[in-house]
């Protein structure tokens, strides 16, 4: 009334109908997974689904965000549901202590990001994301210092979220005990949504006007393209060997971040929906192979799967090639998208680093490979096989399938979709690449 303006929380926009749209996409695929997952393991579904639901609500609350309030919401949606669902086995001690590592972590992002939102508050007297550009060109003095300040803290907070180096710690360890579904969803919805805020507003602090937030997103890419890709060299464990593999993928994606303009827009939207879905698809499989007996989450788990359960090692082996970057897959179009968008802001010295570090990524993705289709199947993996429906042949000795229940009929069927869903963009991206050029273009 009279003077007062309207406050708006969320924009609907294409850009924000884009990201919302993957992020059900990728939370109905891990519905579907967990059905099956959860006949091996748990007795109580209802509470599981419910909080999916709302930290998804939460992640879509983020992608349309427009107000530091509406962020905050977000934010502290998706958390807390994810608090419940890390935590959601009982029984396991290690799903326990990965929920405690989770809530702290998310504790520690809470604090940065609501003292940096009054430290911009302060400076500026907005708490509207979409004032941030025009404050930035004209903040004078100690309101510019504590304006920066505060924009250093929401990243530190939003860098713990995406779990780039140097806020990587939690990663592994909460990924690892996790349920195998959960950790998928966290590596996808919670990471695309935040991811998606970001490349929303990046644009609002200049990124390419090389000031100190620039420099620190730059190291910040170097540290994870290189961090991600070393320690991943060491895992025998598979769930940790994707989590260090999800850091140095965000490093790739600080990259199209920093080249900024149209085509960084595009190369990051494009690249964010082929890493989500080839992660959800990684993880699905490690989903479908775990059972009562436990998750199969080791190297030894896999040992002999292509000769035991070969369309499973087939549709994981298409997973690690995508994230590999191989041709014909949607992870390459993703990376040749990066790479072009690096050379043409002159990005020579990120780009020659994700070209390094994607080889690095090679060799332990196909260390995997090769053990899936290695000869051989020990004691150690003829138990996975257990896990994953697979049982002895009492008169011949051999491994033959069990009946597989109707929940991993289901599973194997996203599965299949997912994989496809791949190839398909890796020969194919215009359809979804005008999509995404059309939500982009909304940014301005």
């Amino acid at each position: 009334r009279g003077n007062r303006r309207a406050t708006f929380l969320l924009s609907m926009d294409d850009y924000a109908l884009y990201f919302i749209g993957l992020l059900v996409v990728l939370c109905a695929a891990v519905v579907l997974l967990s059905h099956a997952y959860l006949e091996h393991t748990e007795d109580r579904r209802a509470d599981y689904y419910l909080l999916l639901l709302l930290a998804t609500l939460g992640a879509t609350v983020l992608v349309a965000s427009t107000h530091f309030a509406s962020l905050l919401l977000g934010l502290e949606i998706l958390s807390v549901s994810l608090y419940g669902l890390i935590a959601y086995p009982q029984t396991r001690p290690t799903a326990t202590e990965a929920a405690l590592k989770y809530l702290v972590l998310a504790a520690s992002t809470a604090a940065f990001m609501l003292m940096g939102m009054a430290f911009v508050y302060a400076a500026s007297g907005s708490m509207a994301l979409g004032d941030l550009s025009a404050f930035a060109a004209v903040a004078p003095g100690w309101s510019r210092v504590l304006y920066f300040g505060g924009l250093t803290l929401l990243l530190t907070g939003i860098g713990f979220k995406l779990a780039v180096a140097p806020f990587h710690l939690w990663t592994p360890d909460v990924y690892q005990g996790a349920p195998a579904p959960v950790t998928a969803f966290v590596a996808t919805v919670s990471k695309g949504a935040v991811f998606a805020l970001l490349l929303r507003y990046a644009d609002q602090v200049d990124p390419g006007g090389g000031g100190p937030l620039v420099i620190v997103l730059t190291v910040i890419a170097f540290a994870s393209m290189a961090i991600g890709n070393l320690l991943a060299l060491l895992q025998e464990n598979v769930k940790r060997l994707l989590a260090y593999s999800s850091i140095s993928h965000l490093g790739y994606l600080l990259v199209a971040l920093l080249a900024g303009g149209a085509a960084g827009r595009t190369a990051a939207a494009f690249y964010l929906a082929a890493y989500t879905l080839t992660m959800v698809t990684a993880f699905g499989i490690v989903t479908f192979l775990s059972g009562r007996e436990g998750e199969s989450e080791t190297l030894g788990d896999y040992r002999g799967l292509g000769r035991r359960r070969p369309w499973v090692a087939g549709v994981f082996t298409i997973a690690l090639l995508s994230l590999a970057g191989i041709p014909i897959t949607a992870g390459f179009i993703g990376k040749f998208f990066l790479i072009r968008a690096g050379v043409g802001e002159t990005q020579w010295a990120l780009v020659v680093t994700l070209a390094l570090t994607s080889t690095i990524g090679l060799f332990y993705y196909l260390r995997v490979i090769v053990t899936m289709y290695g000869a051989g199947v020990t004691e150690h993996s003829a138990a996975s096989g257990a896990k994953a429906g697979v049982g002895p042949d009492e008169r011949s000795g051999q491994d033959v399938p069990q009946v597989v229940p109707s929940g991993g009929r289901l599973a194997a069927a996203v599965l299949a979709v997912l994989t496809i869903a791949l190839l398909a963009l890796g020969v194919y991206p215009d359809g979804l690449l005008r999509l995404i050029e059309r939500a982009a273009s909304t940014l301005g």
